[in-house]
């Protein structure tokens, strides 16, 4: 009876000390490692919206100026169907070339060349995040 009860004991002492460790996956990071890191691309997730011949970037930290290009379009395209109002911003992940905007010229420091969409999602329902223009 003893030899059964220090088996016991012994088999609920390593179960007992078992530790799974959950790690959850990073949807993003796993998707920018799937590509080719030395491309002098990088991928960047924000806000986007193209107004009246002119298209801007936002991230948590910083605002970008878009090059308005075929690609630019084609993102265009893709978030339209998510857009209630024209200034609408809609959060997208894109891959994309940053560089410096060319000295003498108006706009944010930093210019982003779209190369990828990677996803296009739908924007939160949240009134405070519209800006609307009007000529009053």
């Amino acid at each position: 009876m003893k030899r059964i009860t220090f088996f016991l004991l012994i088999l609920v002492s390593i179960i007992s000390c078992k530790n799974e460790t959950k790690t959850e996956i990073n949807l993003e990071e796993n998707r920018a490692k799937s590509y080719d890191q030395n491309d002098g691309l990088i991928t960047m997730r924000g806000k986007y919206v193209y107004f009246d011949n002119a298209a801007v970037f936002q991230t948590n930290s910083e605002i970008y100026g878009v090059v308005v290009d075929d690609n630019m379009h084609q993102l265009e395209a893709q978030v339209k169907p998510f857009k209630n109002e024209a200034t609408d911003m809609v959060p997208v992940t894109v891959r994309v070339r940053k560089f410096e905007k060319p000295e003498g010229e108006d706009g944010w420091q930093y210019r982003v060349e779209i190369k990828e969409i990677l996803m296009v999602e739908a924007p939160k329902e949240n009134k405070d995040d519209v800006i609307k223009l009007s000529n009053e």
